[in-house]
């Protein structure tokens, strides 16, 4: 809170991801009518009226849900990823006094590399949960599967802040998973708070500060912690 810069950037991105959300949400009410239109139109029987009103509601519900999904994997391929970097960045220099990175990098090469890291660490769990999703529908594991996925869900959230520091080194993708997979209960814990509704948004923006404190303090004893003004201390204080 009292770091301008980590508090700018974090409310940057979560106003992407809301902003991205509204537009997104908005041309579903707009469009809502023709989608219903092309899977059921209005029946004229007053007995049967009710279903289709019913049935309105809940695809509006499941389109702007769809649509919330949507705005965060688009602002976090194309925007929140060099957010977040930017985030991890400034705190890595602030623990560590240093930021280890290519250095030979122009600032387009950099982009090009974080949506190249960003798209399979993104993709690949929702893949993934939308194949769980189906299991879910089609046999009798509905419970099992929704405590699954919801657990997968937060671990992959989680993933997104914690490589963030390992992606920035350019670290191949598979050594970065074998890192998660030897970390799940970190990565469950960290990202537990993330189920919470409309707050997850709030507490995501913020995330890659949590997560890059912890890959500094894996990688190394740490010398100095973060004060709240954004200045360190002494170990031990």
């Amino acid at each position: 809170m009292r770091t301008p810069k980590l508090l700018f950037l974090g409310l940057v991105r979560f106003a992407v991801v809301i902003l991205i959300t509204v537009v997104l949400a908005s041309l579903v009410v707009v469009h809502h009518q023709e989608i219903l239109s092309m899977i059921w139109k209005a029946p004229t029987s007053k007995w049967i009226l009710w279903l289709w009103q019913l049935l309105s509601w809940l695809l509006a519900l499941l389109l702007v849900g769809l649509s919330a999904i949507m705005g965060y994997l688009l602002s976090q391929i194309f925007f929140s990823v060099l957010i977040m970097d930017a985030m991890s960045r400034v705190t890595e220099r602030m623990v560590t006094g240093e930021l280890i990175a290519p250095s030979d990098m122009g600032f387009f090469r950099q982009f090009l590399e974080l949506i190249l890291q960003e798209t399979p660490r993104t993709l690949i769990p929702v893949v993934l949960l939308m194949g769980l999703m189906v299991i879910g529908w089609l046999t009798p594991l509905g419970p099992v599967v929704s405590i699954v996925s919801s657990g997968l869900s937060v671990i992959f959230l989680a993933w997104d802040n914690t490589d963030l520091t390992d992606a920035r080194r350019m670290k191949p993708f598979r050594e970065r998973f074998h890192f998660l997979l030897h970390s799940l209960p970190f990565h469950l814990g960290f990202g537990l708070p993330f189920l919470i509704p409309v707050l997850n948004l709030l507490l995501l923006s913020f995330a890659p500060v949590g997560a890059t404190l912890f890959q500094t303090d894996r990688e190394s004893p740490p010398k100095s912690r973060l004060q709240p003004d954004g200045g360190k201390i002494r170990p031990g204080s």
